[in-house]
């Protein structure tokens, strides 16, 4: 009978398969790209389906949302539209909040889209 046990065997494979898993993921962390800020959209004004939309910095003044747009605002008609920024880069709206955009114009587009000719009606925070 060999000097080696069952349980001495399973880890020393596990041993070596977790020195091959270190070994991949510490190759795959110097390949991978350095984060990146995102590149800032740029403003837009223009009229969409007979609606005016609006972007760009909110250069704190964009409302009381623009904390969640990445210090961005977008406005429908001269109202906020309240708008977040993921993780990934795309934008989201209250509006089309499961339809992530490329873009804040083409987030206010879809807005409109969606509205379908209905006004917005601005967020306000709750009140206690």
């Amino acid at each position: 009978m060999s000097g080696i046990t069952r349980r001495q065997a399973i880890g020393a494979a596990s041993a070596a398969a977790g020195a091959v898993v270190v070994g991949v993921s510490a190759a795959h962390a110097s390949a991978a790209p350095r984060a990146t800020r995102p590149v800032e959209p740029a403003s837009f004004d223009e009229v969409y389906l007979g609606r005016r939309i609006q972007g760009g910095p909110a250069g704190g003044h964009g409302g009381h949302h623009a904390d969640h747009g990445g210090g961005y605002s977008v406005r429908v008609d001269g109202d906020e539209l309240h708008i977040m920024r993921n993780a990934d880069g795309t934008w989201i709206s209250v509006i089309n909040h499961y339809d992530p955009q490329a873009t804040p114009r083409a987030l206010a587009r879809a807005a409109v889209d969606d509205l379908q000719g209905a006004a917005l009606v601005p967020l306000v925070p709750a009140t206690r």
